[in-house]
């Protein structure tokens, strides 16, 4: 019985040592193939998006408005990212900049809705604009997480 329960142990305490150093080499480093898809991702969103724009049959100044759209959607999403991010590392992110970085993603997002239902185009056509637009906005919220994370495990190595 007593060597029962010194094997137990033995095996408890094993287990511990084997979470550890699989903790310890678990670096949350994003791999090369995740960082690959995000990079891939945003470009497939940015560029459908922007090829829809072109060959669709609209003005100019639409097509600048839908354009505009995307371009600070980008930049919120980034900038909310960021915000998170130096907020979770201890990094100094004044209230008003957090706040104004999610009030233009939200924005964006409905500006990009309100410019979509008042549109004289087929159903099919805005659902792309959304889909494209959401994929965009998206895979750079993971470009800019995955740079984040190899910068800080960059310096932490230092």
């Amino acid at each position: 019985m007593e060597n029962q329960k010194m094997n137990t142990g033995r095996e408890t305490e094993n287990v511990f040592t084997s979470k550890k150093k699989k903790e310890e080499a678990f670096n949350c480093k994003p791999t090369s193939a995740f960082i690959s898809a995000a990079w891939t991702a945003l470009f497939i969103g940015m560029i459908s998006y922007c090829v829809g724009l072109w060959n669709a049959d609209m003005w100019l100044n639409e097509k600048g408005y839908y354009f505009t759209i995307l371009l600070f959607g980008l930049f919120s999403v980034v900038s909310v990212q960021k915000s998170v991010r130096d907020k979770q590392e201890g990094i100094p992110v004044t209230e008003i900049y957090y706040g104004i970085s999610w009030f233009t993603t939200i924005a964006s997002i409905l500006l990009l809705i309100i410019g979509l239902w008042n549109a004289d185009m087929e159903l099919s056509e805005k659902g792309f604009y959304g889909m494209s637009f959401v994929l965009a906005l998206f895979s750079a919220v993971a470009v800019q997480k995955n740079t984040r994370d190899i910068k800080f495990l960059d310096r932490k190595e230092k």
